[in-house]
Order: C-alpha cells, then sequence, then structure tokens
C-alpha cells in the first residue's frame, strides 16, 4: 500500500479555494444526483457525513463533507488502549498533568532524526500548550521527528485539527479526501477526525505540529487592507478524491483521544472514498505565495499583519491561536529600528524556523529549532543583532530580507510546558547570554532636566514647577 501511495502521489491533482464548497470524484458518476443519501448510492457506495461543527451553527460556520465509500468508516473492531503507550501526547492541561508553567524565556535546538525506526505518529510529541480537549477549548504544540512511513495503518485525531509546519523532508499525506504533497516552506491543516497515513519519499523528516481545540482554523480579516492581500484563498488546496478498495487484513485505525492513543482493528484501508463534496476537508498551502504588508515609511508594524491562519475565540479580536510568518520582504523604513523590537506581550509567542536565519537573532536560533516566550516575558533582539542595527545610522536604504521562513503560533492562553521539553538535552540553557550583553546607552548623565524641558518646547517654571537635577 506505502508503494501505491508513493507512486500515485506524484501525479496529485488539487482544487483551489479555502472554505469552499467543493465535489470530486474518483470515478465520473461517482456522486449522487439532488440529494445527499439516497436509497442506494452510484456503484453501491455508502454515503457518510463527516461535521466540523454542530448541525445548527451559523451557515457561515457550518463546516461538513458527504463522503462516498466503498464501505462505512464504523466497520471495524472495537478500540481498546494502544498497548505500546505513547507518554509523550498531552491534550489537557492543568495542574495535574505532567507540564508546568514558567515566565523564563526559553529556547531549543533542532531535535535529532531517531536511530531506531519512528514513523509520524509515534515521533510526535508535545512541547506546550493550554486549555482541554475535553471542554473543547486549547491547544497544543508539538514537534515530530520521523525516520519511517506510516505502513497498514492510519492516524486520526478526535481531539481538535492539526496544523503541520514540516521543516526537514517532504510528507505525502494520505486522507479520506485524497491526497497532499507537503514539502518544507508549506504547511497542511488536517481537520478534527480525518484519518490520515503520512509517508515520507525523502527519508528522515522533522516538523511542527499546533493542534487546536475547539474551533477551527479561518483566514484573518483584512480590515483596512481591504480586499486583497495576505494569504489569498485560491492558494489553498484541496485533494481530489482517490481511493485504494484492496483488501488489508489487520489494518489499524490509531485514534487520539482525550491525549490518549486507543487502536481498532479493520480489513480495509480507510482511503476507500470514491466520491465527495462539502466544505470541510483537509487543505495545504505554499508559504511562499503570502502576500506579507510591511510599513513604508516609518516604525516597524506589528507580527500580526502577517497572519496566515487564525483560531479564533469568542472575543473580537482575539486568537486562541494565530499562525503567523516572517517571510521574505523589503525593509525601507526611515529613522527607525527596523528589527523587532522589544516586547512584553499578553500573549503567548512559540517560534520556529523553517529555513534561513530569523531578523532578531544573530545565533543560536537554528532551522528546526524553537523558542517560547511566555505571557508578558520580556523578549526582543539579541545584543549582536542590536548593536548591528544601531551602527548602520539613519541613512541605511531599503534591505531585502532573502533566504528565510520563520513563524510564529501566538495564543492568548498561558501554555504549560512538558517536563520532557524542560528537562530536554535540547534546551539551550545559556539562551539568556543573548540579552546580557546589552548595555547603557544612555546619554543624560548629570543632565539638567530643566534644560531638557526648555529644549523639548517646554519651561516648567514659568507655571510654578521646579526645576530638578538628575544626578546618574
Amino acid at each position: 500500500m506505502e508503494n501505491k501511495r508513493a507512486e500515485a502521489a506524484e501525479e496529485v491533482e488539487y482544487q483551489s479555494g479555502f472554505g469552499n464548497h467543493l465535489a470530486s470524484e474518483a470515478i465520473p458518476g461517482a456522486l449522487p444526483k439532488g440529494q445527499n443519501s439516497p436509497l442506494i448510492c452510484p456503484f453501491g457506495l455508502y454515503a457518510e457525513q463527516i461535521s466540523g461543527t454542530s448541525f445548527t451553527s451559523p451557515r457561515k460556520l457550518n463546516l461538513r463533507s458527504w463522503l462516498y465509500r466503498i464501505k462505512p468508516s464504523v466497520t471495524h473492531e472495537p478500540f481498546k488502549r494502544r498497548e505500546a503507550g505513547h507518554e509523550k501526547l498531552v491534550s489537557e492541561f492543568d495542574s495535574q498533568s505532567k507540564a508546568s508553567t514558567t515566565p523564563t524565556q526559553l529556547r531549543w535546538n533542532p531535535p535529532h532524526i531517531p536511530d531506531h525506526p519512528t514513523d509520524f505518529i509515534d515521533g510526535l510529541y508535545t512541547v506546550c500548550g493550554a486549555g482541554s480537549s475535553f471542554l473543547r477549548h486549547g491547544f497544543a504544540i508539538h514537534m515530530y521527528t520521523a525516520n519511517k512511513s506510516m505502513t497498514n495503518c492510519a492516524f486520526c485525531n478526535a481531539d481538535g485539527d492539526f496544523l503541520i509546519v514540516p521543516q526537514q523532508g517532504r510528507l505525502w499525506i494520505t486522507t479520506e479526501c485524497g491526497r497532499l504533497q507537503v514539502s518544507p516552506g508549506e504547511i497542511a491543516v488536517l481537520p478534527q477526525g480525518f484519518r490520515f497515513a503520512v509517508n515520507l519519499p525523502d527519508g528522515p523528516s522533522r516538523g511542527y505540529v499546533a493542534e487546536v481545540f475547539g474551533t477551527h482554523f479561518q483566514l484573518p480579516d483584512l480590515g483596512p487592507i481591504g480586499a486583497n492581500g495576505l494569504a489569498a484563498p485560491r492558494d489553498f488546496l484541496v485533494p481530489t478524491a482517490w481511493f485504494e478498495e484492496s483488501s488489508y487484513p489487520d489494518f489499524t485505525i490509531v485514534q487520539k483521544f482525550g491525549g490518549e492513543l486507543f487502536t481498532a482493528r479493520q480489513d480495509f484501508s480507510p482511503f476507500n472514498v470514491v466520491a465527495w463534496h462539502g466544505n470541510y476537508a483537509p487543505y495545504k498551502y505554499d508559504l511562499s505565495k503570502f502576500c506579507p504588508y510591511n510599513t513604508v515609511l516609518i516604525d516597524h508594524s506589528d507580527p500580526s499583519i502577517n497572519t496566515v491562519l487564525t483560531a479564533p475565540t469568542e472575543k473580537p479580536g482575539v486568537a486562541l491561536l494565530d499562525f503567523v510568518i516572517f517571510p521574505p520582504r523589503w525593509l525601507v523604513a526611515e529613522h527607525t529600528f527596523r528589527p523587532p523590537y522589544y516586547h512584553r506581550n499578553c500573549m503567548s509567542e512559540f517560534m520556529g524556523l523553517i529555513y534561513g536565519g530569523y531578523e532578531a537573532k544573530a545565533d543560536g536560533f537554528l532551522p528546526g529549532g524553537a523558542s517560547l516566550h511566555n505571557c508578558m516575558t520580556p523578549h526582543g533582539p539579541d545584543t549582536k543583532t542590536y548593536e548591528t542595527t544601531i551602527a548602520r545610522g539613519n541613512e541605511a536604504g531599503p534591505h531585502k530580507i532573502t533566504d528565510t521562513m520563520a513563524f510564529m503560533f501566538e495564543s492568548c492562553l498561558i501554555p504549560r510546558v512538558c517536563s520532557w521539553a524542560l528537562e530536554s538535552p535540547l534546551m539551550d540553557h545559556d539562551y539568556y547570554h543573548c540579552w546580557i550583553g546589552l548595555r547603557s546607552h544612555f546619554t543624560g548623565e548629570g543632565t539638567d532636566m530643566k534644560s531638557l524641558s526648555i529644549q523639548n518646547g517646554h519651561d516648567d517654571t514659568e507655571s510654578g514647577g521646579e526645576s530638578i537635577v538628575v544626578n546618574i
């Protein structure tokens, strides 16, 4: 089955459009005409609906698709807890979990590819998160390392949506709606409930995964930007129908449910959907197609200006999780410190680097690595970046950042960090040193504050104020 999928992946075709109602047939005529669930479907297929929202969600938010398959997904043995447990997957982030909070700035070096055979499921581990999959509110951030394709099994996440960011090695992802080829520099979103398998055409692979509970990713509103810009809806690609009908004895469905893994056996491939229609389906996006925005005169724009996808909360403008990128772009602001500013944020920021370097960190932040700056934890450019930038002076001309792709998962919730992430040998315990070298550039030592006030157009003594001399 793995070879069949790999050969077919070279011929993948897609439909385009974010959130569109789409229809696809692997065999012409497989979709019923005029209704969703006829007494007998074309070619003797079973009709099965998958709902990503409640039946009564507003129409503009309602997500569902109809799948027409050779055998329905209910045809399996009872689920059992997976014998080979997975203790490094977490979906419940409370005081009883294997995670804790810290306001310290954290940074990890890139993870190593395992020495022993490891597929996507076993190579997936949680770094941090907040909330609860049971309460349908929260998120988890995972990373994965794998060197083996999934064989005779499929993965299903009942807890939430996966947003996968490969950093090394392509992924060939087979889903119930069809197949996706996803390369570093692209992302894939696998909505809650879909069964999928991950093959590794390039061998070893690693990357990042964001998971959201109780909501789905959507395009951000553009506001005063207008009708165009950022991620264009037409650039999101959705699979076309593709199916397998061969018998597969002891095929295993691995289901993530409340952060635990369960398995069920069946004698056929779950990728037996001959046709489907709807607006709930996996999709991918090429980050190089993103249209970034930036200031054209002064100051540094907030990073939210380059949001690709957002998982909203009920409070307007507040995200459960934003996916933001820092792509190649021109820097042209005058009289401006152009790298990201020093910052304390009510949101929490997890960053990763797909390739190249990151403009705020001259050293130490490597492709495949990660950092976490939690709620109100100070962060910003390292010493070398700051000193290099101000040394260029105000006459620095336009400069293009090239060959880079960094990203950020930003959330309004405060994440707990898993114990294995805090205790990892990949932890950069010297991270704080990148700021320790920042020296004072203050030039006001011994200055009479009255003279400073007059220079700025104010004379407080004229209105009875006292002149103050500050000795530093």
